[in-house]
């Protein structure tokens, strides 16, 4: 386990060590997950187009459920590096049993919610009759894998919180391989077919959570933690997680109100629009990886009383989001020629393409700073604020999304003001970090 840091704050050279410690298995872990999806696509895809269709609504469906409730890592994460760096593991510990037993009831209420209202949420998402009972069988048995992706929300958090982001990597790697091995000998060795899929999905996902599980017993058993749920510790970790589920909310709303504009301005528009959405998502993970690192940097430092080392943390941090946001600006930018055909080739479609993913590259410097400076206020448990900050830019953004259609500039127009969502949201959280208000330190905020 990670010991207390010194009150002296490192050089440039070991916070460099520290970032890139946490953060490559973190930006590993990540890319993970999407794959899960990816997998079963492409091995129920070759059921028919139907049942991809199926999967595609009922995915969709999951992926939000499970999204909303990312505060149980997020807010673990902080929680559990302050009592690491006040050098309590037996109460860091603890504090992240309450983050997994408040995951399981979660999970529990999500399960007993979306088992007899699957067919109408199917059909609230639009799926067409064909699609639709396939949706709602694999909704109905993947929905029993909730209170494990929970767990293993949860339960990442605990890690990432005691500084150890490889074994996320190692069990989200084994979830992988685990999944797609399911998936394939049920659906066609078995003859389940998309039921197969869905099965062999919660199985993978169990199985994560018991690995999990098992990392956790150990160390509290290693340091004398119970594993017993306690109610107060429970309330308390859920009453830390309301303002990130606000925050989620809002963001969800944004990228939702984005979508919902893009599909008014034209097949072309919105297919050019999805596109756009899944490399700033791929980019999105590279930068939160850096973001996750500063969660558990600065929840340590402000654990061990050391304001001045949270600061220097931040500080670098900042520069790191910075380098790179132009480094995948660039990216972007000069390997468009290559990655654009992969995805499309219409041309129709690429010409729409082009000039809004020029904006995309430009604002990823912006991009990159929001990410720091949001992990770095999460680390500090200064949720109250995040959400604050985030229901302000939702308030910016609606409407001047909204008016993109009347006044034309079309998908150019769309990500132009996407690129202002993310400035607003820079400038509060900038405003936030200037003044030093995130700065509380002490084993609890």
């Amino acid at each position: 386990m990670t010991q207390a840091p010194t009150a002296r704050p490192p050089s440039r050279r070991r916070h460099d060590r520290e970032i890139i410690a946490l953060a490559v298995p973190a930006f590993g872990a990540l890319v993970a997950e999407p794959l899960f999806v990816m997998v079963d696509s492409a091995i129920v895809g070759h059921l028919g187009t139907p049942q991809l269709a199926g999967l595609a609504v009922a995915a969709a469906l999951l992926t939000t459920a499970v999204s909303i409730f990312v505060f149980l890592a997020y807010a673990t994460t902080a929680a559990v590096a302050r009592q690491v760096g006040a050098g309590d593991l037996a109460s860091a510990i603890r504090q992240g049993m309450d983050g997994i037993w408040l995951a399981l009831l979660i999970g529990a209420a999500v399960v007993a919610v979306t088992l007899p209202l699957a067919p109408w949420l199917v059909d609230l998402f639009g799926a067409s009759t064909t699609a639709t009972p396939y949706a709602t069988t694999y909704l109905r048995i993947s929905s029993l894998g909730i209170p494990a992706m929970l767990v293993v929300l949860a339960a990442t958090g605990v890690l990432r919180g005691l500084q150890d982001t490889r074994t996320p990597l190692y069990v989200a790697i084994g979830g992988f391989a685990a999944n797609g091995a399911l998936n394939a000998g049920l659906v066609y060795g078995a003859g389940l077919g998309i039921a197969g899929s869905a099965w062999g999905t919660v199985i993978a996902q169990v199985g994560m959570a018991l690995a999990y599980l098992i990392v956790v017993v150990r160390g509290a058993r290693r340091h004398g933690a119970s594993l017993r749920p306690d109610a107060a510790g429970i309330r308390a970790c859920a009453q830390a997680g309301v303002p990130l589920l606000i925050r989620t909310l809002s963001l969800r709303a944004v990228l939702m109100i984005a979508t919902a504009v893009a599909a008014r301005l034209g097949d072309t528009d919105i297919a050019a629009h999805q596109i756009i959405l899944s490399l700033w998502s791929l980019t999105a993970f590279a930068l939160d990886a850096i973001a996750i690192a500063g969660q558990a940097i600065i929840g340590r430092y402000l654990g061990a009383n050391d304001p001045q080392g949270a600061r220097e943390a931040c500080r670098r941090m900042v520069q790191w989001g910075v380098a790179s946001g132009v480094v995948l600006g660039a990216v972007i930018i000069l390997a468009r020629p290559a990655f654009v055909p992969l995805f499309t080739s219409d041309a129709s479609v690429q010409d729409t393409l082009l000039p809004a993913l020029l904006v995309v590259a430009l604002s990823q410097p912006i991009s990159g700073v929001v990410f720091i400076l949001d992990g770095v206020l999460m680390g500090a448990g200064d949720g109250r604020y995040l959400a604050w900050a985030m229901v302000l830019t939702l308030a910016v953004f609606a409407p001047v999304a909204l008016l993109v259609p009347r006044f034309g500039g079309g998908l150019t127009a769309l990500w132009g003001a996407m690129t202002l969502m993310m400035t607003v949201r820079l400038l509060t959280l900038w405003v936030r970090t200037r003044s030093g208000r995130w700065v509380v330190t002490g084993a609890t905020r």
